[in-house]
């Protein structure tokens, strides 16, 4: 072999040696990716446990495996819509590695334990429908316009307890607008779970409401004028009478009957009046203020009213008739 030939053949086996370096390089590398790949375990159970309303692969399943950003990259993948707390949902083993495969991630290369149906839970707070009937009667005790040892709880009705996520929970009551306390009182309870709304609860309590009323003790009189002689007390169920019923008696003593009545009758506003402080013919004293300035006239009242009532006078010296207001028996005032 000369000299030249020996060269040529010195770089042939050189050649050689890189290339089967190189060869072992590659086999290297996608050994070590299959290996980094296939190392990798995600393990699922047959029933699993969600607090948020988005279920992550993170929160169903165990994820191992030597690469900390493929396992954060998996976990955070959404596999779907959490159910309502206390509910639950099914979901299939082909659809995990659908939503596996839509992220970019090859299911094959991956050391699977997912059963073929996964029962996916939410976790819940319950609130009793007796802690919400509590919630309920200390909102309305708080308000009442009773002494509190005067009334007493007939029925509460809580429509269904709260089953919340789990959370910061605070709540709030409302009523309804007016509140009548002597009528059916539907309200609702308004949860939230940090900040959000969570569950609206509805309620409707009734009440009983013992107070004393005033009576006729004996038959009235149409236009008769009330006396002590006339009424008395007696203690009911406010909840049982009209809205407009009377209990005090100052509300009753000088006025008088609008129409015969009854003896031992609850008496309410439609059954009496004021008497009239003035009657048609009577001279009364004009009074019309304005800016500081006053100017007085004798007037002859044209019809009966009690006070507050806006009638008609006649001023005596004009022979006008103006309008004006009863102040009292001797007195009516113009209006501006």
């Amino acid at each position: 072999m000369n000299h030249l030939q020996f060269i040529v053949s010195a770089k042939k086996k050189h050649v050689g040696i890189i290339f089967f370096s190189l060869t072992l390089v590659i086999i290297h590398l996608i050994s070590s990716l299959a290996f980094a790949a296939t190392t990798h375990k995600v393990s699922i159970s047959e029933a699993v446990e969600v607090t948020q309303e988005s279920i992550t692969l993170a929160e169903i399943a165990e994820i191992d495996g030597p690469d900390p950003n493929l396992i954060q990259r998996m976990g955070n993948i959404v596999i779907g819509q959490a159910p309502l707390p206390g509910d639950s949902r099914r979901i299939d083993e082909g659809y995990v590695t659908l939503r596996l495969k839509q992220n970019g991630i090859d299911s094959s290369q991956l050391n699977l334990h997912i059963p073929q149906t996964i029962t996916v839970t939410r976790a819940f707070l319950e609130i009793p429908k007796e802690k919400i009937e509590k919630i309920v009667l200390t909102y309305i005790y708080g308000r009442l316009p009773w002494e509190k040892d005067t009334v007493r709880v007939k029925s509460v009705h809580v429509s269904s307890k709260a089953l919340l996520p789990e959370g910061e929970v605070t709540y709030s009551v409302i009523p309804p607008k007016p509140m009548d306390f002597l009528r059916t009182i539907a309200l609702s309870v308004v949860f939230k779970v940090n900040g959000k709304p969570a569950k609206k609860v509805w309620a409707t309590v009734k009440l009983e409401v013992l107070t004393e009323v005033v009576l006729t003790k004996r038959p009235l009189r149409r236009r008769q004028l009330i006396t002590e002689d006339d009424i008395h007390l007696k203690t009911i169920d406010l909840t049982k009478a009209q809205s407009n019923v009377l209990t005090n008696p100052q509300e009753v003593l000088g006025k008088r009957t609008k129409r015969p009545i009854a003896g031992d009758v609850v008496l309410t506003s439609d059954h009496i009046e004021f008497p009239p402080l003035v009657r048609r013919g009577d001279v009364v004293l004009i009074v019309a203020e304005s800016n500081g300035l006053k100017i007085t006239a004798l007037g002859e009242v044209c019809k009966r009213g009690c006070q507050g009532d806006r009638i008609k006078v006649k001023n005596l010296d004009s022979k006008k008739a103006i309008y004006a207001r009863i102040v009292d028996s001797s007195t009516v005032r113009v209006d501006f």
